[in-house]
């Protein structure tokens, strides 16, 4: 099996919940102990071996862009795309790299912290050619803002039913896929008047049994959408990610 090396990002959204302590800047590059977002995101992947980065961007990608350009990756590819209907949901945004993508990848959001060893473990896992394999967390009780986590319930290791919404679930999705390239089919005929989410094209896998659940154990992420949220991580972070790269920096510095 072929070794995973690269990862797309979706980083288009408005971030309109964060948008009070973003100060003018798109929510990727809103600081966390320092440093922004996606460099949080891109460090603890180039840590876990992703080599080659497709990010999306969409509102004020101009900013991202430059940040991007300010960037050394050592070794490393970064291919920016613009989607011009960021204010659509982001499935929309992952389609916009489907030209990108025909083997298999890491599927991140700008906005979710983790360790390097989550997603390590992720892409050690073999996968098939029409699946998509998502990375939940069963440990239920420690999410800072379970309403807005969206829910998962699996069955073995099969993941049947996906939402924000679902009344009986027992993980929730940590933003974090390994993806073969048929997730765009999926996302491609869940469209709905040239709009649809992500989640939207896992139900359609969902219900053809090609959605895999990965728990993460005793893995730590979080997803930073808002100024609570924002203050929580903030709060965490050096217990909880002392191992990311980010971390290790600030230790030093």
């Amino acid at each position: 099996m072929a070794t995973v090396n690269q990862c797309l990002i979706l980083a288009a959204g408005i971030g309109s919940r964060i948008a009070t302590v973003a100060d003018g800047v798109p929510k990727p590059l809103v600081p966390l102990c320092g440093v922004p977002l996606l460099e949080h995101v891109m460090t603890s992947s180039r840590e876990a071996g992703i080599e080659r980065f497709v990010i999306v961007g969409g509102y004020r990608s101009n900013l991202i862009g430059n940040w991007l350009s300010e960037q050394s990756i050592d070794g490393g590819s970064v291919t920016l795309i613009e989607n011009r209907e960021y204010y659509k949901a982001n499935g929309v945004s992952a389609l916009a790299a489907k030209k990108e993508l025909n083997q298999p990848f890491l599927l991140l959001m700008s906005d979710h912290i983790f360790e390097p060893k989550t997603a390590q473990a992720l892409l050690r896992q073999p996968i098939a050619r029409d699946e998509v394999i998502l990375a939940v967390d069963s440990k239920i009780d420690r999410i800072f803002d379970l309403d807005d986590a969206t829910k998962v319930r699996c069955e073995g290791k099969r993941i049947v039913e996906i939402g924000k919404d679902l009344h009986e679930y027992n993980a929730l999705d940590t933003g974090m896929f390994l993806c073969s390239p048929a997730l765009f089919d999926r996302l491609e005929s869940a469209k709905k008047n040239g709009d649809c989410s992500l989640s939207d094209g896992m139900r359609e896998l969902a219900q053809e049994g090609k959605l895999r659940a990965f728990d993460i154990g005793d893995g730590h992420w979080q997803d930073v959408d808002s100024p609570q949220a924002l203050a929580h991580a903030e709060e965490i972070f050096e217990r909880d990610f002392c191992g990311s790269p980010v971390a290790e920096r600030l230790v030093h510095a």
